[in-house]
């Protein structure tokens, strides 16, 4: 598998990854059923998608979900002020910038 593509489908799971949890909690603990069956969809989908750069022939999995997880962490903290009015402060946008830049380290090192 090309490189570039294996990053692309990384990046798309990554994203993918913290939608889901605004999907979660509007299901109301999987009463509401349609938005239960997004979150799920979507949790299989981001798995799937991760499991194909995961493979070691391509990014590896350390590396590919320590991206996922670290854009899916900045993803939430987004979303969490966006969706639910969380306070964002100076500390966390520092580390929350802190990922990023390290997020962006491992891909300048991983080649």
């Amino acid at each position: 598998m090309d490189a570039m593509f294996a990053w692309i489908i990384l990046l798309v799971a990554s994203i993918i990854e913290p939608i889901w949890v605004p999907c979660l909690d509007k299901s109301e603990n999987f009463k509401r059923i349609g938005w239960g069956v997004a979150a799920v969809v979507l949790v299989m989908t981001c798995l799937y998608l991760l499991s194909i750069p995961s493979n070691p022939e391509n990014i590896g999995p350390g590396v590919s979900y320590s991206i996922l997880a670290g854009i899916g962490a900045a993803g939430i903290v987004l979303i969490g002020r966006v969706l639910y009015k969380e306070k964002l402060t100076a500390r966390k946008i520092l580390f929350i910038t802190m990922i990023v830049i390290g997020i962006i380290g491992v891909r300048l090192i991983s080649g």
